[in-house]
């Protein structure tokens, strides 16, 4: 299983990043959420600070690129394999960042990916 980091959670029913939080744990990844405001999602607490978070596989971007400078340092000082920009988070100059810094940079939805089982 994964341990995917939600940056950009949300307690929003009708948000992409509440959606994944679920389908992510319905399929047995273990999730951390980061985001804007405090709230309980599937389970978890969504922290508003960068907390120190070991082991995480995959970050799954709900942050849109003219957001995202300010999660860089952040996002790196994690070490993750890889980081999926789903729809709306593509951005050229933190895929060209990770690639530096040896992280996979994947552009796709990770509901999508759920559901075809290529998580």
């Amino acid at each position: 299983m994964k341990k995917t980091l939600i940056l950009g959670a949300s307690t929003n029913p009708e948000r992409y990043a509440f959606i994944a939080a679920h389908r992510l744990s319905s399929h047995g990844h273990p999730i951390e959420l980061v985001g804007l405001k405090e709230g309980i999602v599937a389970g978890k607490q969504i922290h508003t600070d960068k907390p120190i978070i070991e082991n995480i596989d995959t970050v799954t971007l709900y942050v849109g690129s003219r957001n995202q400078p300010e999660w860089y340092d952040y996002v790196l000082s994690l070490h993750p394999k890889r980081v999926i920009f789903n729809p709306g988070t593509e951005n050229d100059e933190f895929a060209g960042l990770l690639a530096q810094n040896g992280i996979e940079a994947q552009e796709a939805c990770t509901l999508v990916l759920l559901s075809m089982n290529a998580y």
